[in-house]
């Protein structure tokens, strides 16, 4: 079959009609708002000039978002631009132009997690957000969800060291190869009765827009409430505060007394002390606002797996959670900043 002069053209114009989310994401978000970060990891010296440039940052990072917004491997998000015109389209690479292989992918992402950029990239954003109509608003809430790694198959005294922080004794006895397959820096918890091993992603979400508003990132065995505190935005236009019964405890209480917000987090009860209808009344409401969150994990859940990691050590879950939560906000702001959103 003989190609048209336009045939590629009609095929895009094809998918705009069909609502190509990722045109409309593209249209919307202002790239170059992020390029004085990115800059930041092609400034190194070069050794000479002799060699191909490297790829634009900005692109590399819209890279980033897509495989974050489908949940892709290195490899796929390299087949998937080379196979499909919306990321193709997305990225800006012309059906002659060059596209990066996996390997440039994976490397890209590991200056994002060395240098804690994608922490920059999230904050960056979120000043955008602030700063276009879209402050947090309404109170805030915050939960934390359990993000699992790979499990570890340690002996019991290379784990008891580990436990103790004694992870660089133990990595030092380990081959190369075998380093690079271990995390030391994941932990085990129990929920529900099931045990699990990786990190925590801790979240905190305004009520009325339903933006993460900050995050962070720690080993699945640190408890909820001690990064509570450090969550807490007091920029939000409301004092009220929103959490689950794992927050809940008399020092949460008395810091948020003491920061002047107002606490709406769930009671608990125990087999000593069950809760009265009043309680249980009170949690449900509360439970009406506090659910927003769920929502967001979620989506995170269903399009993004955000569930499991496919990495080793906590920078790079960092990275991972960090980009995986930018990229939620930025598709999240294509709907509310569209008309009628």
């Amino acid at each position: 079959m003989i190609t048209g002069l336009f045939d590629l053209q009609i095929r895009l114009e094809r998918l705009d009609t069909n609502g190509d989310p990722l045109a409309k994401l593209d249209a919307m978000i202002d790239w170059e708002q992020f390029r004085p970060e990115l800059k930041a990891l092609r400034d190194k010296p070069r050794k000479s000039n002799a060699g191909a440039r490297g790829y634009d940052p900005v692109m590399m990072f819209k890279a980033m978002i897509l495989q974050s917004l489908y949940n892709i491997s290195d490899e796929q998000l390299e087949y998937q631009v080379l196979d499909r015109f919306s990321f193709s389209r997305f990225l800006g690479i012309n059906i002659g132009g060059k596209v990066p292989d996996f390997t440039t992918f994976w490397l890209f992402r590991e200056a994002l997690a060395e240098s804690g950029l994608e922490r920059k990239l999230f904050d960056r954003f979120d000043a955008y957000l602030r700063d276009n109509g879209f402050a947090a608003r309404k109170g805030q809430i915050v939960d934390a969800s359990i993000v699992q790694a790979p499990k570890q198959r340690n002996t019991r005294d290379e784990n008891a060291k580990i436990k103790q922080g004694q992870s660089d004794e133990v990595r030092q006895a380990w081959s190369e190869n075998k380093r690079r397959q271990k995390d030391t820096d994941a932990r085990w918890t129990k929920k529900n009765g099931k045990t699990y091993f990786g990190y925590k992603n801790h979240v905190q979400t305004d009520v009325k827009h339903k933006f993460v508003r900050d995050y962070d990132v720690t080993a699945a065995n640190v408890h909820d409430g001690k990064v509570f505190e450090d969550l807490l935005d007091g920029k939000n236009t409301s004092r009220d505060v929103w959490a689950d019964s794992a927050y809940r405890s008399e020092e949460t209480l008395k810091t948020l007394d003491a920061l002047g917000y107002r606490e709406h987090l769930q009671r608990k009860g125990c087999r000593r002390r069950k809760l009265s209808e009043r309680e249980k009344g009170g949690n449900h409401t509360r439970s009406k606002t506090r659910s927003r969150i769920e929502h967001i994990f979620g989506v995170q859940a269903m399009k993004m797996g955000d569930t499991i990691l496919r990495s080793i050590g906590i920078l790079r879950a960092r990275c991972k959670i960090g980009l995986r939560h930018l990229a939620y906000n930025l598709d999240r702001y294509t709907l509310l900043a569209s008309p009628g959103g």
